[in-house]
């Protein structure tokens, strides 16, 4: 019979690849989308794409039911990729901000995977697949939004992942480093809603800075950086290897930053984070 899985976040970069990727080797592929638009072009490429935004209940629901009524009531995996970031100095990001950024990157994650599990535990099996980061391993300044919400979602797949022992589920998290994506083009947005830079007591530092790697055109790409297709390799081993790893790390970042974790004084790391 023909795996199925559904994917979020597939408008662009890593969602995007995964898609057209495991289409090709011949799973049945629910690319959703937050933007009703993005969903209307995935069809228009022979996909099957609910519209589901992480920052909307009924639509995870609503998107999820559509994906079991097509699958006669199966899901072979889910891949959370979701997800967006809200650059700014800590001290300058509103409580709110941090909220809409935890709804979008960890509890609407929550919400659809609790709905999927019981589907998944019916038939047996099922693989469920988190999108994590390099910054889920270590933090990087002006990133404090985007690094919580990553923590966060390392303690749940963690977490989820030994409680899921007992079943036929396998939990993996994808730890990225530096990806070709549009993540820092569809941050200016949320970055412009909460972030009154000019008002900072940091602002000579954010036009020293961040603002050159937001709004600036990128000459070559970052350091270590890979494009998507590194990623849906990682996941195509997650969802489809007898044993599955409990994480997958992608890119040279975030090998040598797990390296370090791991060997180096919170003070140490700390210079090195600094130090860029």
């Amino acid at each position: 019979m023909t795996r199925s899985i559904l994917i979020t976040g597939c408008s662009s970069g890593i969602g995007y690849d995964a898609a057209h990727g495991l289409k090709a080797r011949g799973w049945r592929v629910f690319a959703s989308c937050r933007q009703e638009a993005d969903c209307e072009r995935f069809r228009a490429e022979g996909f099957e794409s609910p519209r589901i935004d992480y920052t909307d209940a009924a639509t995870i629901h609503a998107g999820l039911a559509e994906v079991l009524a097509a699958t006669g009531g199966t899901l072979d995996a889910l891949f959370n990729n979701g997800a967006h970031g809200t650059p700014g100095a800590l001290e300058d990001l509103p409580t709110q901000a941090l909220r809409e950024i935890f709804e979008a990157n960890v509890f609407g994650w929550h919400e659809l995977t609790r709905a999927v599990i019981p589907v998944m535990r019916a038939q047996g099996h099922g693989r469920i697949v988190n999108h994590s980061s390099v910054l889920g391993l270590v933090v990087m300044p002006w990133r404090a939004a985007y690094t919580s919400t990553k923590f966060a979602i390392e303690g749940l797949t963690d977490t989820l992942r030994i409680e899921m022992r007992d079943t036929g589920i396998h939990v993996c998290a994808l730890n990225t480093g530096p990806v070709t994506s549009k993540i820092r083009v569809n941050s200016i947005p949320h970055f412009e809603k909460w972030v009154n830079w000019e008002a900072s007591p940091r602002a000579e530092q954010y036009r020293a800075s961040l603002l050159k790697r937001l709004y600036q055109e990128r000459e070559g790409k970052d350091l270590f950086e890979l494009p998507p297709s590194a990623v849906t390799e990682k996941l195509i081993h997650a969802i489809e290897s007898p044993r599955p790893k409990p994480r997958y790390y992608i890119t040279k970042a975030t090998w040598l930053m797990g390296f370090a974790r791991r060997i180096l004084t919170t003070r140490r790391l700390d210079w090195l984070i600094a130090k860029g």
